[in-house]
């Protein structure tokens, strides 16, 4: 039976603005915003509503007993935790598009919603508009399961798109981005890879049944691509983008990381443009099912929150069937990867231990060394790889069939 849904709002954002406008708009939502918590009273906002349901008091909306549902959408992770933990505590159920947060604290939050029957429902944490977690939890399962992988972040796919498509130059890009909203005025959480892999940490949970702590998996982002990176790749007729994969080795490992990738235009995501996210499922009997759709904005999320609150209102929850199973795959980072390294005044041909080297070149203007590398070694050369002069992207080799 459909439940008429009351809601608590904390934050009011672009993301909780645009919520308590896409909830408004909608006839058949049975749910309405009762009360929003905001840090600020006296900040203006682009869209009016009532002062009188406006508060700066969590306790106003945790002390309303017509309040059947909390939605946050604040931008501080250590206040979501106290929210949702809050939350669930006093058996309320919870929508959240907090990915930092979740992606650290999932396991506890999965134990809390056991013990207190409080359900967490978190679609908008992964991929904006796409309902990616939900058809994980639902529809694929674990022993089918091959791989899946895609652009999960639509700040860095935005520049990169300007780039490769438009001709534009990377710092003009970036501009561009923050200007338009789909990158902060500090963009260093997406264009690291943080937002990726948060996001690939939650998607892993839902696809494999076993949860990783961020810190073991490797991420590397495009925040030090060079002009010579982007040459190379247009002579070779691919594009870059910012990739996260999770990805069965055998039937007892898998593995995971987040990299830019040198993508041919064979593959789906290689027309994965602008602040689009496009996620690339592969199974053994389905072979390879591709969603796509907006991953940046507030509009997008918002559209994801609202269809979590619809499925709160028929008491759906998330059950993590797949963390029962008894034949967990266990994580792995022993996998050889082929890299593509840019460097400059790092020696990374004497540092780094390349089990094969298939190419490298020097020039005044450009040095890279292409090679075969384990995936543990990359994690362990972490910070020697983070130097300015430093640019790493995973040539598809290991999984290169998995998405043609």
């Amino acid at each position: 039976m459909k439940q008429k849904i009351s809601i608590g709002l904390f934050g009011f954002g672009t993301v909780g603005q645009s919520v308590y406008k896409v909830l408004s708009g909608v006839k058949n939502a049975n749910a309405r915003i009762s009360r929003i918590c905001v840090r600020d009273l006296t900040k203006s906002r682009a869209v009016a509503v009532d002062p009188a349901i406006i508060t700066d008091n969590p306790d106003d909306i945790f002390a309303d007993p017509e309040i059947n549902l909390i939605v946050e959408v604040v931008d501080d992770a250590a206040a979501s935790y106290r929210i949702v933990t809050m939350a669930l505590r006093r058996g309320v159920p919870v929508v959240s598009g907090s990915k930092a947060m979740i992606a650290r604290h999932l396991p506890e939050l999965i134990a809390l919603q056991r013990e207190h029957g409080a359900a967490l429902l978190y679609d908008a944490s992964s991929c904006g508009s796409i309902p990616v977690i939900r058809n994980l939890e639902e529809y694929y399962d674990n022993d089918l399961l091959l791989e899946v992988k895609g652009i999960l972040n639509g700040s860095s796919n935005y520049i990169l798109s300007r780039v490769f498509d438009h001709n534009e130059g990377y710092d003009v890009a970036l501009d561009k981005a923050q200007k338009l909203g789909f990158a902060e005025s500090d963009p260093s959480f997406d264009l690291s890879g943080m937002d990726s892999l948060f996001k690939l940490v939650i998607i892993t949970v839902h696809a494999v049944g076993v949860y990783v702590d961020p810190d073991q998996v490797f991420t590397y982002g495009i925040s030090t691509i060079h002009d010579a990176d982007i040459r190379y790749a247009r002579e070779k007729g691919v594009k870059i983008k910012l990739v996260a994969q999770v990805a069965k080795i055998d039937e007892e490992r898998f593995t995971m990381f987040v990299m830019p990738e040198f993508v041919s235009p064979s593959k789906y995501i290689y027309s994965v443009d602008n602040e689009y996210n496009g996620v690339v499922i592969r199974g053994e009997c389905y072979d390879r099912q591709f969603m796509f759709g907006k991953g940046a904005g507030g509009l997008p999320t918002a559209s994801s929150i609202l269809s979590d609150v619809m499925a709160r209102s028929y008491g759906y929850r998330y059950e993590y069937k797949k963390m029962s199973y008894i034949d967990l795959p266990r994580y792995c980072n022993d996998v050889l990867l082929r890299v593509y390294v840019h460097y400059d005044t790092t020696d990374i041909p004497e540092l780094l231990p390349f089990e094969c080297v298939h190419e490298q070149f020097i020039s005044k203007e450009s040095k890279y060394i292409i090679g075969d590398i384990r995936l543990s070694v990359l994690m362990e050369s972490r910070d020697l790889l983070s130097a300015n002069d430093v640019f790493v992207a995973n040539i598809p080799l290991s999984f290169i069939d998995l998405d043609d």
